[in-house]
């Protein structure tokens, strides 16, 4: 009997690749998606089995639903990969609390909704957990407050669920991908766009040049990034592997950003920051 794997967020991206890369390996994947011709794409696209499930994270009802789908399949769970998330980027001084509440009720609130939904079946089936988080948990980027935030609350979630869920059988893996190549960078630079517009002129005139530098910047390196096949591939190991490591560093820079946040002192930590991104770094300075 095939065992079965939930992923989150699999239209497009990293979703896409772990859901395409863990059907190929002989997995039974439910994808989750918001739109129906998003999931008739991904079974057209696998010869895998490949299940769509219409999912949004933050529809209490929806993710119910879903997980008694999953478990009237008679399929045992082996996996729930936590994917489903979204950007942006903001000055703090600026951001709307609507958009940052937004930010944590998909990234945060909507992550743990879905575990408690599947926790009774990971334990059924001795399944595991891996949540997909970003290099942002560990190196919080100018401008990028509002996801980095998110995901430093999802990386001390997972942090925590490691341990309480050690006795009921279930591991739990937390993945950072740092630098993909996904359509989400385009996302976050046609938001940010939209987010100048939503400035007062005062603000615009404060940010507007660093804002657009860093989103820029930004776009760039994502471009030239690593494929999220390897962060599929980390997912898949997390998986398979009889003793997973707690985390996952995956893509490229990833090593380098982590080594940076773990030892540079704030204040050359900063400074690289604002040069990487091609910020005012002189204290009292702008343009």
């Amino acid at each position: 009997m095939s065992e079965a794997v939930v992923v989150t967020g699999a239209s497009s991206g990293i979703g896409r690749a772990t859901a395409f890369r863990l059907a190929d390996a002989g997995y039974h994947v439910f994808a989750g998606v918001r739109k129906e011709r998003d999931g008739e794409a991904l079974v057209r696209g696998t010869r895998g089995e490949l299940t769509p499930l219409i999912l949004d994270v933050t529809d209490r009802d929806a993710v119910r639903d879903a997980a008694v789908a999953v478990g009237g399949s008679g399929l045992p769970l082996a996996g729930l990969v936590n994917n489903a998330g979204i950007g942006a980027a903001w000055p703090m001084e600026a951001v709307p609390l609507d958009e940052l509440r937004r930010q944590f009720e998909v990234n945060v609130f909507g992550q743990v909704a879905v575990i408690q939904e599947f926790v009774p079946l990971l334990q059924r089936a001795g399944g595991r957990i891996v949540t997909i988080g970003s290099i942002g948990d560990r190196l919080t980027v100018p401008f990028l407050a509002p996801l980095t935030s998110a995901k430093w609350a999802l990386a001390s979630i997972t942090e925590a669920l490691r341990m309480e869920l050690r006795p009921r059988g279930i591991r739990v893996v937390l993945v950072e991908p740092a630098t993909i190549r996904t359509p989400a960078s385009g996302k976050v630079r046609d938001a940010a766009e939209e987010a100048l517009e939503r400035m007062g002129e005062e603000q615009r005139a404060v940010y507007g040049r660093s804002f657009r530098s860093m989103v820029g910047r930004l776009h760039a390196n994502e471009q030239a990034g690593s494929s999220p096949d390897v962060v599929a591939r980390a997912v898949l190991r997390a998986l398979d592997a009889g003793r997973p490591a707690g985390r996952y560093l995956v893509g490229k820079d990833a090593a380098k950003m982590a080594l940076m946040a773990r030892w540079l002192p704030d204040r050359a930590l900063d400074f690289a920051r604002l040069r990487q991104f091609g910020l005012p770094w002189r204290f009292g300075s702008r343009r």
